[in-house]
């Protein structure tokens, strides 16, 4: 089997990845923060290590040798609000990654970065692709970008390619995020739901299919490219407040509370998957619709 490093194993995102990868045939090894022990179950094994522990993590990628690698772990919630916290993760974690990862090239066949689209700021491109000049507007997606133009420093060593997520969502992410705080308010009727600007227009994926991109990314020549995985299709929220109200059979109060607005909010992010779909064939899965009444039927259960 394939031996892959997944680092953020146990985060939202890496919950799924490793599923994918486990279904693919791949043997798996996470890599988490707060961890006291190794644990294992078949082809899974996670270990403990903070990326900004560079030795410790040095150590960790010598022993496992992965052949490939996909870097999950960051602080991924743009209101976070340790700023401090979120350049030393993303970008200093990252880079003690790299590091480590380039004492082992010689086993290595592909590493996957996980940024974000979040990088492209307010485009004003429409349908946004990857030459789409980035103008990050908060501190999260500038760290992303930091990250990106970082991991160029390692391009000549390690076999390195970038995926710009846009939106997705699924089953266990927190409801600090949108739609999961959508979704939970309407699955417990709810009288009232409080949310930050409502003029904002989003490109939805579900989770499942962004790891599957993801997963088939590793088998893509790695040579420093961009990706964008998003579904190609813009929904407004006052449109993703009516699937969930249609598909509930609740009816609530929607109201703005200005401490949820962002000054510095993204209006309209939607990205095109033309250079995706050539790399990878291509990208179908479940639409907006159908993964709002997968999370809603699962958390009604």
């Amino acid at each position: 089997m394939s031996r892959v490093l997944v680092t953020g194993a146990e985060g939202f995102t890496g919950h799924y990845l490793v599923a994918e990868l486990l279904a693919a045939g791949y043997e798996v090894h996470g890599l988490v923060r707060q961890k006291t022990t190794e644990k294992a179950l078949g082809a899974f094994t996670t270990s403990a290590c903070d990326l900004l522990d560079s030795a410790a993590l040095t150590g960790l990628v010598a022993r496992i040798r992965p052949a490939y690698v996909v870097h999950l772990a960051a602080i991924a919630f743009v209101g976070h609000g340790d700023v401090d916290a979120i350049y030393r993760t993303n970008v200093v974690g990252t880079r003690n990654l790299l590091s480590a990862l380039s004492a082992e090239a010689d086993s290595l066949s592909a590493v996957l970065l996980a940024s974000s689209a979040n990088v492209y700021g307010n485009s004003t491109a429409g349908v946004i692709d990857e030459k789409t000049q980035p103008a990050p507007a908060n501190d999260y997606a500038v760290s992303k970008l930091a990250m990106e133009y970082m991991a160029g420093i390692w391009a000549d060593r390690l076999p390195i390619n970038i995926v710009r997520p846009f939106n997705y969502t699924g089953i266990g992410q927190s409801v600090d995020f949108l739609l999961p705080k959508i979704v939970d308010h309407y699955r417990r009727k709810a009288p009232v739901l409080e949310l930050g600007n409502l003029d904002v227009e989003r490109d939805f994926s579900d989770v499942r299919t962004t790891v599957n991109c993801y997963r088939r990314l590793l088998n893509t020549p790695a040579n420093s490219k961009v990706f964008n995985v998003c579904s190609g299709q813009g929904h407004t929220l006052r449109a993703v407040l009516d699937m969930a109200q249609q598909l509930s059979g609740h009816s609530l109060e929607v109201r703005v509370n200005s401490a949820f607005v962002r000054t510095n909010d993204v209006k309209k992010l939607i990205g095109s998957k033309v250079a995706l779909e050539a790399a990878i064939g291509p990208v179908t899965g479940p639409d907006l619709r159908q993964t709002l009444e997968w999370m809603l039927s699962a958390y009604s259960e």
